[in-house]
């Protein structure tokens, strides 16, 4: 890898030419490697590297396994995520007032693809909190929502669509979080592309894209609510020119959080930018990759959200009583949940977060809500493949099987499994107590349940 010489350049220009030299030379290094655990699916790491600092389930790898043939990466046991990333729930967290203020906050991730940092809220909200993941991009949301059913904590709302559209929620989030689309500097030693694309020109467009986006982010934020921007990138004009721009534009309506502190060994580079608390990871101070963050408060104070935009369609149908009865049987604490159909697939989610769905579902373009339960066929619900991988799921519904590795992968891979292990019927696929998925024992013959798309091809 060959970096750009203008990046170089402004490198030294910004942060000094040692410093610059120091940046350049890690960047053409190893990148790290670390994982961040679901609480709600793994209790303890299994690889023996050492904890992330800043984060509570996170954890460094000394190598970078082949994850996808690890069956606990599909049960969605654990999200490979950046060390630097996880900090991002550290903010929230500690921005917010602690890790029992998170619980039941609503967090809005403006531009939330892959998934990391929106699973990480979702973990942090808790049961009674409600996370909506917006992507405008409608392949990358594609690709958020099979990561939100993966997490499995069901309080998350997967839409695609502009910013701006998301903003009718006005001053409707406790926390907004935009992680920007950048020039992408801090992936340099991850993607190639990255650095073969980056230019000054890009640079300037990623900045006027970003200053829109953090505008739309700060309409849909309650009054006392908490702002916090990133990119994955070092320069200025991306990072603290970008939140410099909004304390000018929104002045007194943008106030100081408490400082977040940081341990004196963690390698994070913290500043001020007007109200904002900044943050910087560079890969020669610490372990982890190039990013940058702020984080401020929202002047004022809400004792209620603002009520939500009247909504344009009708969605969410409710299911009738006997649905309700089958479907409530599949799930732990069941009195706690509704259920509706959408389409052709029925979802369950929690009673507090129904109607607020509903509003999502009826003004923007939600492709994940909740937990999809499947289809009812005579009375008996076919389950959907999300449904094994809800953390409430109720093991005692139905015919559980656990299996070996060999036997998960074939599994993953929809190749030929022996029928005798299987009761017959439907049965859920068990790998370490995790459920995988689905399938279907039929005399002598498996059917795999397992969504074509998410097979493993290798």
């Amino acid at each position: 890898m060959r970096l750009p010489e203008q990046f170089i350049s402004r490198m030294q220009r910004e942060l000094g030419v040692a410093e610059a030299e120091a940046l350049c030379a890690a960047l053409e290094t190893e990148p790290s490697t670390s994982v961040r655990l679901n609480p709600a699916k793994m209790a303890e790491q299994k690889w023996g590297g050492g904890r992330v600092a800043w984060s509570d389930y996170g954890y460094l790898l000394g190598e970078r396994p082949a994850f996808t043939l690890d069956p606990d990466f599909h049960a969605g046991a654990y999200y490979v995520q950046e060390a630097s990333s996880q900090f991002a729930g550290y903010i929230v967290s500690m921005a917010v007032g602690g890790a029992e203020a998170c619980k039941g906050q609503r967090v809005l991730d403006m531009c939330a693809a892959p998934g990391g940092k929106s699973t990480h809220y979702a973990t942090l909200v808790g049961e009674r909190g409600l996370v909506v993941a917006n992507e405008i991009n409608r392949s990358r949301a594609a690709v958020l929502a099979d990561n939100a059913r993966k997490w499995g904590l069901g309080n998350m709302v997967v839409t695609c669509n502009d910013s701006a559209r998301v903003a009718d929620f006005e001053e409707w989030f406790d926390v907004v979080a935009v992680d920007a689309p950048c020039s992408g500097e801090g992936m340099f030693r991850k993607l190639d592309e990255a650095c073969e694309q980056w230019s000054e020109a890009n640079v300037a467009m990623c900045a006027e894209r970003q200053w829109e986006i953090l505008q739309n982010a700060f309409r849909s934020l309650k009054p006392g609510g908490v702002l916090l921007y990133s990119t994955c990138t070092f320069n200025r004009t991306e990072d603290e020119d970008v939140v410099g721009r909004a304390c000018e534009e929104f002045g007194d309506e943008l106030l100081a959080v408490d400082d977040i502190p940081i341990g004196d060994d963690w390698g994070v580079v913290t500043g001020r930018e007007g109200v904002f608390q900044t943050f910087r990871f560079f890969p020669h101070r610490l372990t982890g990759e190039g990013m940058f963050m702020a984080v401020a408060r929202k002047a004022g104070l809400a004792t209620s959200r603002r009520r939500m935009p009247k909504a344009r369609r009708k969605v969410m149908e409710a299911v009738d009583k006997r649905t309700a009865q089958e479907l409530s049987r599949w799930v732990k604490e069941s009195e706690q949940m509704r259920f509706f159909a959408a389409g052709d697939t029925l979802y369950g989610c929690r009673k507090e977060h129904y109607d607020e769905v509903e509003a999502l579902a009826g003004t923007l373009a939600v492709i994940y809500s909740g937990v999809a339960m499947g289809q009812v066929f005579k009375g008996k619900l076919k389950p959907d493949g999300a449904l094994a991988l809800y953390a409430g799921v109720n093991h005692d519904a139905v015919a559980c099987c656990e299996v070996d590795e060999q036997e998960a992968l074939k599994f993953l891979r929809k190749q030929d499994m022996d029928a005798t292990q299987f009761s017959e019927g439907v049965n859920m696929v068990l790998y370490g107590g995790r459920p995988l998925g689905f399938v279907k024992r039929v005399g002598a013959r498996v059917n795999n349940m397992y969504p074509n798309s998410l097979r493993i091809l290798k």
